[in-house]
This record gives C-alpha cells, structure tokens and sequence, in this order.
C-alpha cells in the first residue's frame, strides 16, 4: 500500500491526482493541502510514502517546501512550470509532472514509485508483494503485470514485446522508457533490444542466454553487465 498526500493551491488538481489514483490499486489517500504551511504541519505527526507537491504555491513555494524536510518523502512534482525540472531532479525527485498531464503519463510516474517501493523493502511482506507490480498500455486498456511473469522486454521500433510466462503484450513504449520502468535489481539490459529478468535466466552460453522456451542474444556493449552475474 502506498500512502499519500496532495499540496497544490488549484482544487481542480487535486481532483484530477485524487481521481488518477482511485484507478490504481493499493494506493491509500490521507490529506488534501491547499499550501505548503498546512502541509508540514500535516507531516510533523502522520507518516506518508508519496507526495504529490505543486511548485507555484502561496506563502511557501514547492521546491522551497522540500528543502525543509530532513527525511524527504518520495514526491512527483506536478506543476506548469517546465523551467524548473533540473532543480527538481537535483532535490531527487520521482518525476516531473508538466499540467495538463494525462493518465498515461501519471502511471509512468507511478510506476517508478511503485518499484521504489517495492525496492526499498528489505524482505517480502503481503504488503510490498501487492507493489510488486506495473501497469502496461496495451490494446487501449491499462494491464496490470506481476514483475515475476515478465521474462524479458524485446524492442521493436517504437514499440515494444513484454514476453511473460503465459502471453505476450505489445506496448508504444521505447525500450530506454521501459528500462526506466524497471527495477535494475529484478533487470538486467543484455541488448540494445532486449530486457531480460535476472531470474528466469536458465543459462548463459557464450554470446546467448536462455530463458524458457526463448534464446536470447547478448550486445558487445552489454556484456560486461552478464558478466558481473557470474
């Protein structure tokens, strides 16, 4: 389950973050904050995974704001200022969320919460197993997907073929924003095509590792990440 928290001065936004994230599962909302004051003092006795923090606020700007905390929440910017991205990505930030945003590009940003999640839980709980997941856009419906049935990620142009244990899905993904998607702890990138999860690796011959009923090929530039497996 991730908690989470809205601060933004425009209500509209918070309806259109709450409505984004009653779609998704286990996500638990806690507070509405209309400025950043509110916010720390909402903060100062509840405990919170995510916040979804506006930049141009009255009294205390966004990033201003962030620079308070001691112990930084996980936070994805929501703002209609793109000027101010690379200071954002400095305090590390989740993602950078530009309004008008839509749903697609929300569960991206989700998606990388999600995997922080689920990352930085040091054993399994029937918490952190329920994060261990992502969304997909796929046949025009978002798809849930279990990261343990995915056996690797083939590129196709612009598209890409997420091969799982009993189907396959075809997503308008390039495979640098999947690999972004995905934890580097479960995924090892082996080609500038192909994505592969670590565990269903069955062997590594040569140039070629075997997973399931699949062979796939390992890049020259690549080599050296199979190689630190061994």
């Amino acid at each position: 389950m991730i908690t989470y928290l809205i601060i933004d001065d425009e209500p509209i936004a918070h309806d259109v973050i709450k409505g984004y994230c009653d779609v998704l599962p286990n996500m638990q909302f806690l507070q509405h904050c209309y400025d950043a004051l509110e916010a720390l003092e909402y903060l100062q006795t509840n405990p919170v995974d995510l916040i979804f923090l506006d930049l141009n606020m009255p009294k205390l700007k966004g990033f201003d704001f962030l620079k308070t905390l001691q112990n930084p929440q996980k936070v994805i910017v929501t703002t209609a200022y793109k000027e101010f991205a690379l200071e954002g990505y400095e305090l590390n930030i989740i993602d950078y969320l530009l309004k008008p945003f839509s749903f697609e590009r929300f569960l991206k940003a989700m998606n990388k919460a999600i995997q922080l999640k689920t990352n930085s839980s040091s054993k399994a709980t029937p918490e952190n197993e329920d994060a261990n997941s992502i969304f997909f856009y796929s046949d025009k419906k978002h798809i849930q997907v279990q990261i343990p049935d995915i056996l690797f990620i083939e590129a196709a142009g612009n598209y890409c073929k997420v091969v799982l244990k009993d189907s396959n899905l075809l997503i308008r993904e390039k495979i640098s924003n999947v690999l972004e998607m995905l934890s580097t702890q479960t995924f090892l990138q082996v080609h500038k095509s192909f994505i592969i999860s670590k565990a269903h690796i069955q062997a590594i011959e040569g140039n070629r590792i075997r997973t399931k009923d699949h062979i796939i090929p390992i890049g020259k530039l690549y080599k050296s990440n199979v190689l630190d497996l061994l």
